[in-house]
């Protein structure tokens, strides 16, 4: 009878110790760091498809969009951060609230469909942002660009969904090199990056947006090959991106799988460990 007794003890105090930690990791993720996976070329060259990275939940305080969505098809688990928060939705508020800069990179929800998108912020309450000729304008002032050679990749299938990326060199056969005009684009503030280009589209020359007060205007580094808030939200862009659907800024790459799992360790790309977001 003892040792069932010290065995059942033992088997409780594991099952405490699983309920404990994960206690503790979801508090983590819900008030700290979120982790995300990169799985798209919209942010290119800042970001590649199968960067791994911790957004800081601190930067701009804490919303509905704090709150931590667990989807798992495989297994049928899909519990979406509103349906845990979504009492909070709607204020547009924020607790311990700071306002984001313009320049950082971003993942917020969609305004509809909820999923978790990640974009450089380049417009604020208030402005006024414009496209013209495949330049940004902000307030009426083109942002400073300086031509910084060209962006280089293997023309294959990339990450999880196997996408090949667009080249600007016409189309390229499989293992062929793609390329991509690259260009430093600085930002009012003396915020600097890289975007890329790859040939004329409608994007390139756009109304007049005028952002809304709390609200924010979103864009891609990958300036042609990517959905945000050029197009609205009815033609399958972003739009106006309310401030309490912000879930926290882009610091730093944890690691990067250059294969279609991040698991694949042996694919993981050397030279981004631990590489800071800019």
């Amino acid at each position: 009878m003892a040792a069932k007794a010290k065995q059942g003890n033992a088997v409780w105090e594991t099952i405490k110790t699983i309920v404990y930690a994960l206690l503790i990791a979801g508090v983590f993720r819900t008030l700290f760091f979120q982790p995300f996976w990169i799985p798209s070329g919209s942010m290119k060259e800042t970001l590649l498809i199968g960067d791994f990275l911790f957004v800081n939940k601190m930067a701009y305080g804490y919303s509905y969009a704090s709150c931590p969505s667990l989807i798992i098809p495989r297994v049928g688990l899909n519990v979406d951060a509103e349906d845990i928060c979504g009492f909070l939705k709607g204020d547009n508020k924020r607790l311990l609230a700071s306002d984001p800069e313009r320049g950082d990179v971003v993942v917020f929800r969609h305004p509809v469909s909820g999923r978790d998108f990640i974009k450089r912020l380049t417009g604020l309450p208030g402005d006024r942002i414009q496209m013209k000729n495949g330049v940004l304008h902000i307030n009426g002032e083109a942002v400073k660009l300086q031509d910084d050679g060209v962006f280089e990749e293997v023309f294959a299938p990339q990450g999880p969904q196997g996408s090949p990326p667009r080249c600007e060199n016409g189309p390229v056969g499989a293992g062929g090199i793609c390329e991509k005009s690259r260009q430093i684009e600085t930002l009012p503030n003396g915020v600097s990056h890289t975007i890329l280009n790859i040939g004329t589209q409608g994007s390139d020359n756009t109304n007049v947006y005028v952002v809304p007060e709390g609200h924010y205007f979103f864009m891609g580094d990958n300036r042609d090959n990517s959905s945000d808030s050029r197009l609205p939200q009815i033609a399958g862009g972003v739009g106006y991106v309310p401030f309490e659907n912000l879930i926290g800024r882009a610091d730093r790459i944890m690691f990067s799988s250059a294969g279609r799992s991040m698991l694949f360790f042996w694919t993981w790309r050397g030279d981004r460990f631990f590489k800071a977001v800019n």
